[in-house]
């Protein structure tokens, strides 16, 4: 969810609960319908959801095809839980409550809330019903994209290579699988992101990919990633770092311009994560990985952040220990020279 929003999604969900309780008083006795699936006890239009997801925007932040919407959506309370259907999807957040002939919509609501599920249905619908920043500009269409949380570290992960749903969980420990699920569905119906079926052991497994559209934000990425980089300090407790976040730091140093005329081969290993950078007069090919016949091992420990951003001289590295190297020494100047963090070192000369 969009940081700030997080009020409004409470007053949503407050909204959604005095929609469903006034809908279940007007129709307590009527006679349920049936969806598809079991007898529907009680429904609210797609409009009212609509509406439930505008509180509080402006008249230019509605849907614009709300009229449509009203035909294909209902909210459903019934013995399975909550559900919100249309024409496209189901989505049910399921809720304990009694088997009996008299439903209590709320409760059931939030039992619903309290699962957890709710979030992703309401991340469902927010996209598809699409929020806007009501600015007509790239950095809102972007933003619109790209802008939820976790969004740009599945995109980070995907621009290493393509990944199972599972890779991403590993690679991102701290996502919820119900969040990660949500944001490959918006970045796939965005057009960032596809997925494509292939078979694993005893089953096909879902391998997702960025799209040619969606590859196009690298230099954004690694834009975005400079500018962070320069205030980076010591790594909180929490912080971890993995092979995929490793890659693209390589990658985001990386100085084209500082590694014209050279070609060498570097292999990093920090802690597990063992990587390889290939060098090639101005380009660069970085992998995971022992690279045989590196040009130079560099085993930097937690120094690395310190050599790449000046605050710790080559020289000053070696000759207190803190790093360990095996091959042609000398490259380590060129290394800290091509990657590197200092703030002024990817500025036009």
């Amino acid at each position: 969810m969009r940081p700030g929003l997080a009020g409004q999604h409470h007053e949503q969900q407050r909204h959604l609960l005095r929609i469903v309780d006034r809908e279940h008083r007007a129709s307590r006795r009527r006679q349920g319908t049936d969806f598809g699936k079991g007898k529907v006890m009680k429904t609210v239009t797609g409009h009212q959801i609509v509406d439930t997801l505008t509180q509080g925007a402006t008249p230019d932040d509605r849907p614009h095809d709300s009229a449509g919407i009203e035909a294909r959506w209902k909210l459903i309370v019934d013995h399975e839980g909550v559900t919100i259907a249309s024409d496209r999807f189901r989505l049910t957040a399921v809720g304990s409550h009694a088997e009996d002939d008299d439903l209590f919509p709320e409760r059931t609501l939030l039992d619903a809330m309290d699962s957890g599920e709710m979030e992703a249905i309401l991340s469902e619908l927010h996209s598809v019903t699409r929020w806007t920043y009501g600015q007509f500009c790239g950095l809102a269409r972007a933003l619109e994209m790209v802008g939820e949380r976790w969004a740009l570290f599945i995109i980070r992960d995907l621009l290493v290579g393509p990944k199972s749903f599972a890779d991403l969980r590993k690679g991102l420990p701290r996502i919820p699988a119900d969040t990660l699920a949500a944001r490959l569905k918006e970045l796939e119906r965005t057009g960032v992101v596809s997925h494509r079926l292939v078979r694993g052991p005893g089953a096909e497994v879902a391998v997702y990919e960025l799209t040619e559209y969606g590859s196009r934000i690298e230099d954004a990425v690694i834009q975005l990633s400079r500018w962070g980089a320069q205030v980076l300090d010591q790594p909180r407790p929490e912080d971890i770092v993995t092979v995929d976040s490793m890659i693209m730091a390589l990658r985001t140093t990386f100085r084209p311009e500082a590694a014209r005329g050279l070609r060498a081969s570097f292999e990093v290993r920090i802690g597990e994560i063992i990587l390889n950078a290939q060098v090639d007069d101005g380009t660069v090919k970085v992998a995971s990985g022992h690279l045989p016949g590196a040009d130079l091992v560099i085993e930097p420990g937690p120094v690395l952040k310190s050599l790449m951003s000046g605050e710790v001289s080559p020289a000053e590295a070696v000759a207190e220990g803190m790093v360990r190297l095996a091959g042609d020494a000398g490259l380590l100047d060129r290394f800290v020279e091509i990657f590197t963090i200092r703030p002024d070192a990817h500025l036009p000369a």
